[in-house]
């Protein structure tokens, strides 16, 4: 990302859980409060994931706090929100899924000169002995990068 973006919400589970095929871009349709509420820490991926649906994407499970300072107008906390992208990405993403085992996960909603955007990747879940091994793969380097330490 470049100097005019920020990180608002990201999915850190989803690294555990999934394995990431290819990450793309998209823009996301919000509401005025959505996005003061977004500036505020006020978001949350967890549940997350991507659907296509009559040719177009939208992020379903998406949590966004109620603006504090919002009235009676505030848009429903975990509404399903359309995801802007190029037709053709979004076919390329539509026959990705339809193979079996992958999913759209959202990774992450960030700021990219003002607009909100999501980042969101193609996946594969891990199976249980995958992410030990990773977990496993993890403390090894932790452990070397100690002992390069200590030896220096």
């Amino acid at each position: 990302m470049d100097k005019k973006s920020s990180d608002l919400v990201s999915n850190r589970r989803a690294r555990h859980d999934y394995e990431m095929i290819e990450v793309f871009d998209a823009g996301i349709a919000l509401l005025g409060p959505e996005i003061k509420s977004l500036r505020n820490n006020g978001g949350n991926l967890q549940d997350a994931y991507v659907k296509v649906i009559k040719g177009e994407l939208w992020l379903v499970g998406c949590h966004i706090a109620p603006y504090r300072f919002g009235n009676i107008h505030n848009p429903e906390e975990k509404r399903d929100r359309k995801l802007l992208m190029h037709k053709r990405e979004i076919d390329k993403l539509r026959v990705a899924v339809q193979e079996k085992g992958l999913t759209l996960i959202a990774l992450g909603i960030y700021l990219n000169d003002g607009r909100a955007k999501v980042k969101l990747a193609i996946a594969k879940g891990k199976k249980t002995f995958d992410k030990r091994q990773d977990l496993k793969e993890r403390d090894d380097k932790r452990e070397m990068d100690r002992q390069r330490k200590n030896f220096s």
